[in-house]
């Protein structure tokens, strides 16, 4: 009995490489498979009834070994598809991520220029309030004005802790001058 095990072990054994040597061996690992232990089995089952007086139910793979010589090119293959899939999925990636880049930098130049044009147009608005008041202000008290005008010079162009030497006839020393001591 254990003899023709070991006999119906190398049968089996030998069919399965004839069959899988017909295929490329992607093919075998990816799809093939199911197909060829189909096929080894039925092969089989004919030889063992006939030979052995054994019925085979079926055929299964346990282990699949290279030979040495195969084994490091079929692994540099792999490690090179592998390598392929990843930088194509990377390369995707990168686009995907410029496009959303892309965006984002349109969305904020959009976004900016609206806020400009928001901006641009409050500061119309209050010039043109600031303009009404002035002239309401310069009808009402043309001298008023004038010196409110000649005070907002003085404070723009005048920086912090300024010493200033006035001329004895300066309108502003004047009005200092008609408002007396300061308590």
């Amino acid at each position: 009995e254990a003899g023709a095990f070991v006999r119906l072990d190398d049968i089996i054994t030998g069919r399965l490489r004839e069959e899988i040597a017909k295929y490329p061996f992607i093919d075998f690992v990816r799809e093939k498979r199911e197909a060829i232990v189909a096929a080894v089995t039925k092969d089989a089952q004919g030889l063992t009834i006939e030979q052995f007086g054994i019925e085979l139910i079926d055929v299964r793979i346990k282990r699949l070994d290279l030979p040495r010589e195969v084994q490091q090119s079929v692994f540099a293959r792999m490690q090179a598809e592998r390598q392929r899939i990843a930088k194509k999925y990377r390369a995707e990636g990168e686009e995907r991520a410029r496009e959303v880049r892309a965006g984002a930098s349109k969305e904020a130049q959009i976004i900016v220029a609206k806020a400009y044009e928001q901006t641009q147009a409050l500061m119309g608005g209050g010039d043109a309030q600031a303009t009404a008041i002035y002239a309401e202000a310069y009808e009402k008290n043309p001298e008023l004005y004038s010196f409110l005008r000649r005070l907002e010079t003085y404070e723009r162009s005048l920086a912090k802790d300024t010493t200033i030497v006035l001329d004895a006839g300066s309108e502003l020393l004047k009005y200092f001058e008609r408002l007396g001591p300061i308590k």
